[in-house]
């Protein structure tokens, strides 16, 4: 399959993540990627060109050069940008693609020439590790083979989904952000360890590790978490009673943590985090 080429309008995070995780998968090469951004940018633009790629601070020269455009830039940019490349947008190059917060496909065709390929997409930065969790949703013009071009992309840096464009608030909310909620979970799982004793280095692994493990477990053998829960979970000693049947195995540790997290309200602060970053989405595109 021949190589894409890719322009990234905007160098920050996402982008970085992205285009550092189609690198490694062998979706195309350095040289094949061109990043986009203001002078005041300078340093991403330091930052991706470290990597191979090529830099420049005109949106329509990366928009030129590629067979698929990736605007990684602010919402409030977006329409800027978007009139920025309508000379150099075709119904027939490039395709168009977007992972701004709350930008919608009508916005997105709206500022382009008529039958513009557009193609929302919402990656998340685990995408540089090959492990992003990825959603898109396809404009009145994408045709079938951007769709596959799409899919070809993401599905390099982890999961992809398509979904209906009403989804993406909520895949914001959870994938999108989701990553910032699992670090605070495993930067206080290492401080657990830590309190009780562990070297801080040792407490971290343990903890990223668990998580990592724990979510294959969920993904590969299809049980419902609450089942694989059960199955951690031991039951738990009555006071005056020892119900192990061997007294140096200790019973009911996992509950009794299980039990310290429902007390002090854990599903309902992620509930909670999804909901407001949902919401915040929401906002941001004016709904």
């Amino acid at each position: 399959m021949a190589t894409l080429r890719i322009g990234f309008i905007g160098a920050g995070n996402m982008a970085q993540a992205f285009a550092k995780g189609l690198i490694a998968a062998g979706v195309t090469k350095p040289q094949g990627i061109v990043v986009s951004s203001p002078k005041v940018d300078q340093h991403l633009l330091d930052q991706m060109a470290a990597i191979g790629c090529g830099t420049t601070y005109n949106n329509r020269e990366a928009a030129s050069f590629s067979d698929v455009v990736v605007m990684a830039v602010k919402p409030a940019v977006i329409p800027r940008v978007l009139h920025d490349l309508q000379p150099c947008v075709t119904p027939a190059r490039p395709l168009v693609t977007s992972v701004a917060l709350g930008v919608t496909l009508a916005t997105m065709e709206a500022n382009l020439p008529p039958e513009s390929r557009v193609i929302r997409i919402m990656p998340n930065t685990p995408a540089l590790v090959q492990l992003g969790a990825s959603v898109f949703c396809r404009g009145a013009h994408a045709t079938d083979e951007d769709v596959q071009t799409t899919r070809r992309l993401l599905s390099a840096v982890g999961e992809v989904d398509e979904v209906p464009e009403g989804f993406l608030d909520a895949v914001t909310g959870l994938s999108g952000a989701g990553p910032a909620y699992v670090y605070l979970a495993i930067e206080a799982l290492a401080d657990g360890g830590v309190r009780m004793g562990l070297p801080r280095p040792l407490s971290l692994k343990l903890a990223a590790q668990t998580v990592m493990g724990a979510a294959k477990m969920v993904l590969e053998t299809g049980k419902h978490p609450g089942q694989l829960k059960d199955e951690v979970c031991s039951p738990g000693a009555r006071e005056g009673h020892d119900l192990s049947r061997n007294s140096h195995t200790p019973t009911g540790c996992t509950i009794q943590g299980v039990a310290a997290l429902e007390r002090n309200g854990l599903r309902a602060a992620f509930i909670s985090a999804v909901h407001d970053a949902t919401v915040k989405s929401i906002e941001t595109s004016g709904k």
